[in-house]
């Protein structure tokens, strides 16, 4: 069965380097990637995808040759699951968001779009057609999840609730996005142990709706998109970074996770996590 993102899920994430070959020696050391094309020989850009155990995982683009030009935004962006890309996008406007490209087509696997919120956040669109989405989350080395970081929480609350209906949980130690329903859409078809899964570990309610978190900005922090794998050993997963050319910006411990920060090679910045339950 593949896996299926109701709208307003979180449901892909993918990166545009200069030089996808070094991008993949990386990913493929640190995260464990293998990858396959998704773009014909001779075409003048390259996306692979990511795959871990077989399965989808994530992406990466770019030239088909190197260009020594870095892309103008080398970050890991994250996308949404529309059923309609220009309804999702005329809703964003109405609410305060700019479109910034498309809808654009992506061949046989879908349409995308981008747009920022009032804050400059970016974030894009899909609307899948043979491409769903990621097909293995939250195991080592695949996408956990994609947090919001911005200066102004309320004002995001308002423009995403009704661009996707989503709802901002205060839990004390952070804010969680949640799509109402999204957990039962698990239940009834990929994941259906998830809330016997997460009782066991008290997982805080709603938690099986989740899809990110809302971080207040540093003062001198731009608003962003932030993306979080999954990995079994957080130091370990420090090491390889080091090895093969990335930058460690720092480490985090708390009652659920071990993580650490890190700056890709090319730019891109991502954080590698260790989930850590309570006994």
């Amino acid at each position: 069965m593949q896996r299926t993102y109701p709208e307003g899920v979180t449901s892909w994430v993918d990166v545009e380097q200069d030089d996808v070959e070094a991008a993949t020696r990386f990913y493929g050391a640190v995260l464990g990637w293998r990858f396959h094309d998704a773009t014909p020989p001779g075409a003048p850009v390259r996306y692979v995808i990511a795959q871990v155990d077989g399965q989808d995982a994530a992406g990466i683009g770019g030239p088909a040759t190197p260009t020594g030009t870095a892309p103008t935004d080398p970050s890991w962006q994250t996308y949404v699951a529309v059923d309609d890309v220009e309804a999702a996008l005329a809703r964003i406007e109405a609410a305060g968001g700019t479109v910034t490209t498309g809808p654009t087509v992506a061949g046989e696997g879908g349409t995308w779009a981008a747009f920022t919120d009032q804050q400059g956040a970016g974030l894009r669109l899909w609307q899948a057609r043979r491409r769903l989405g990621a097909q293995i989350t939250n195991a080592p080395g695949t996408w956990n999840f994609s947090d919001l970081h911005t200066p102004d929480p309320a004002a995001a609350r308002d423009l995403y609730a009704r661009a996707f209906g989503w709802e901002l949980s205060d839990l004390g130690f952070g804010t969680m996005i949640r799509v109402p329903g999204y957990g039962d859409h698990l239940a009834a078809t990929v994941d259906p142990g998830i809330h016997e899964r997460q009782d066991a570990v008290s997982a805080p309610p709603g938690f099986a709706d989740a899809i990110g978190w809302v971080v207040t900005t540093a003062p001198d922090e731009p608003p962003h998109w932030h993306v979080t794998f999954a990995v079994a050993d957080r130091d370990s997963t420090a090491a390889l970074v080091e090895q093969h050319g990335g930058t460690v910006l720092g480490t985090d411990d708390s009652d659920w996770t071990r993580t650490v920060t890190v700056r890709d090679p090319q730019g891109a910045l991502f954080t590698a996590s260790q989930f850590t339950p309570p006994a």
